[in-house]
């Protein structure tokens, strides 16, 4: 039986006929390709790791963080936190307007349990403030507005023109390609499957990294499908969301953790959603850094989906200093 032809793929720019030929020669990479079992894997461990157990009135303890780093990695954690708060707010009132400060490393070995405060519910906004614990160590806060979807003035700019992820290669067959030559425990990370396919515009170089514009683009998409839940699909969003932020910050100095040695960590990180949304398709993260001084950096962030729609903004203060 003869597969139907997919229907056109939409990104920020005319699709061109090598567009419309690779769709159809290609119907799995139009869709972000069929997942193997270790993709599956690994995206059910991160969706428990965002599924929080109730342990009372406004209190939430995770399962054992998905990725076993060194430290808590920072997208897990706030997306949790905003899990947490979602929990304990009306079904219509959606989050728009997310704070995060990172207090401790925390242990990845730790659950977490968060404890949520109801500061506000007013009759167009709700407040919510999260504090995150491990053995009553507190390691992280967050702070999320939530508002009900609602009529109004919209303009929004536009998605940068960039090639479609279709024509480009996954940054973690790169990294497993280059990490012979990378150093200490960057080779293993380089060698570990995630849950989230990236897909970079411009691919780095992990080993000769050499200086340029504070400016990148990922395309990004879970390996396997996420369960059709609105939530769920915000708080892979917010996991995603601090992804190649700080990366950004270094690329006008020649230079990657991957060949130097380098202490960062997110300090502080921010995220606006603007739409829902939905991962049955690929979506591109734009990143830039406009500055970085004093041993840390400023890095910002746009998220759009396939349609060109601006989804979210992102925003993040990190801690980069030379070992």
């Amino acid at each position: 039986m003869v597969a139907p032809t997919p229907p056109p793929i939409r990104y920020g720019r005319p699709m061109t006929n090598l567009d419309r030929n690779l769709a159809r020669e290609h119907p799995n990479e139009a869709r972000g390709g069929s997942a193997t079992a270790e993709d599956s894997e690994t995206l059910t461990a991160l969706i428990r790791s965002l599924t929080l157990d109730e342990t009372g009135t406004d209190r939430f303890q995770t399962a054992l963080p998905v990725e076993k780093w060194q430290r808590l990695f920072g997208g897990e954690i706030f997306a949790q936190a905003l899990t947490a708060a979602s929990h304990t707010v009306a079904a219509d009132r959606i989050p728009h307007s997310i704070h995060g400060h990172f207090l401790r490393p925390g242990r990845p070995e730790v659950p977490i349990a968060f404890r949520v405060e109801r500061d506000r519910d007013g009759a167009s906004f709700s407040s919510r403030r999260v504090a995150a614990y491990q053995e009553e160590v507190l390691v992280f806060t967050l702070g999320a507005s939530f508002h009900p979807a609602e009529a109004g003035f919209a303009h929004q700019e536009d998605m940068p023109d960039v090639a479609p992820p279709e024509h480009l290669r996954s940054e973690e067959d790169i990294r497993r390609e280059q990490a012979g030559a990378m150093i200490g425990a960057v080779r293993e990370f380089a060698l570990r499957s995630m849950p989230i396919e990236l897909r970079p515009v411009t691919p780095r170089d992990f080993v000769s990294p050499v200086p340029q514009p504070a400016i990148q683009h990922f395309w990004f998409k879970p390996k396997s499908s996420v369960p059709d839940n609105g939530l769920l699909h915000r708080a892979v969003l917010a996991y995603v969301s601090d992804m190649m932020l700080l990366s950004t910050a270094l690329l006008p100095h020649g230079t990657h953790w991957s060949t130097t040695r380098i202490q960062n960590a997110s300090l502080n990180h921010s995220l606006w959603l603007h739409a829902q949304p939905d991962f049955s398709d690929w979506m591109l993260y734009s990143l830039d850094s406009p500055w970085a001084g004093g041993g840390r950096a400023l890095c910002r962030g746009r998220i759009f989906d396939r349609a060109g729609k601006l989804v979210a903004s992102v925003a993040q203060e990190g801690l980069l200093r030379l070992r």
